[in-house]
């Protein structure tokens, strides 16, 4: 008897949840009680057409996904980690984002000299020159992976500026520009020894250095060079010569310097200037990122390094 009643319960207790299963409708997408199902987001892009002003002085249209994937190809080695692929691009299509808003060029939103905004290498031009499928796919996924991310300061699109090689500190904006920028501080950017213009020399005899400067090449060489001041990343801010007062800046453009990170040695009528580094040295270095890539680094954790209080965000999102 006990046992015939306990069957019995256990059959009151199963067939309920048999019937529940049984007539159970499907959830719908946005049903309160439904599990919560996110779409992809639809792809930004694709979806955004920009003009470029080409080498030829011609206007071409096309997509920012295209666009981007050409800068990329020029701008930093394929060869890079991922991660900072994927720096490079979020930076690329901040700049070109900020630059389409206004920018240098009247008909169009960017050239593509990298002298005034970015290079640009065609996949096809990429693999005419030798280059490899499997690294255009390589750039092409990152530039996907990263589809519409962009830095953000207080809400704004910044000026995603960077450079080659740091030379082991980047810069402040204030002390290459004049003007402070909140989000482009000196920072450490160490791991760049190997990048292949970490140090450079260039020699002067001293009429030519003399000449340069527009300064007279007269008395001892050893005797020209007074004080020096130095910015917050190691460049030189003014170095007084010949009784004269020069920024970095104007020095590395009159001497045709790699960058106002230098150092200057006298050895009879020679001159010798060593840089360090390569660039302006503000925002992000490019070796910078992929010695942070090959250290683990994420292309999120990349960016806060480089581009201080910067948010990134997805735009279309």
């Amino acid at each position: 008897m006990k046992k015939q009643l306990l069957l019995s319960f256990l059959a009151g207790l199963a067939l309920p949840l048999l019937l529940a299963c049984l007539f159970r409708q499907t959830p719908r997408v946005g049903d309160v009680e439904s599990e919560s199902i996110s779409p992809a987001p639809a792809a930004y892009d694709a979806a955004v057409t920009l003009t470029v002003l080409n080498r030829s002085g011609n206007l071409q249209q096309m997509t920012l996904e295209d666009y981007l994937l050409g800068v990329v190809l020029a701008e930093m080695p394929a060869s890079f980690e991922p991660e900072a692929l994927k720096a490079q691009a979020v930076v690329a299509r901040t700049y070109t984002c900020k630059r389409m808003e206004g920018g240098k060029h009247d008909a169009a939103a960017v050239c593509m000299d990298p002298g005034c905004c970015q290079g640009f290498r065609a996949p096809a031009d990429y693999l005419g020159e030798g280059g490899k499928q499997t690294a255009v796919d390589k750039v092409r996924s990152a530039v996907k992976s990263t589809d519409g991310q962009v830095l953000h300061y207080d809400g704004s699109l910044i000026d995603a500026t960077y450079f080659s090689c740091s030379g082991g500190s980047t810069e402040d904006a204030v002390a290459v520009w004049g003007q402070d920028v909140p989000y482009l501080r000196a920072v450490d950017s160490p791991g760049e020894e190997d990048a292949p213009r970490f140090t450079d020399s260039v020699s002067f005899t001293t009429s030519e250095f003399a000449g340069k400067l527009g300064l007279s090449d007269q008395g001892d060489p050893a005797s020209w060079f007074g004080a020096v001041r130095y910015t917050e990343g190691g460049g030189v801010d003014t170095m007084v010569i010949r009784g004269k007062t020069f920024t970095g800046p104007r020095l590395r453009s009159a001497l045709g310097l790699r960058s106002t990170a230098f150092s200057v040695s006298v050895d009879g009528k020679t001159i010798t200037v060593t840089t360090r580094g390569f660039g302006h040295r503000v925002g992000m270095s490019q070796y910078g990122a992929q010695a942070m890539a090959q250290t683990g680094s994420s292309c999120a954790e990349i960016l806060a390094h480089y581009y201080t209080g910067a948010e990134l965000v997805r735009l279309g999102a």
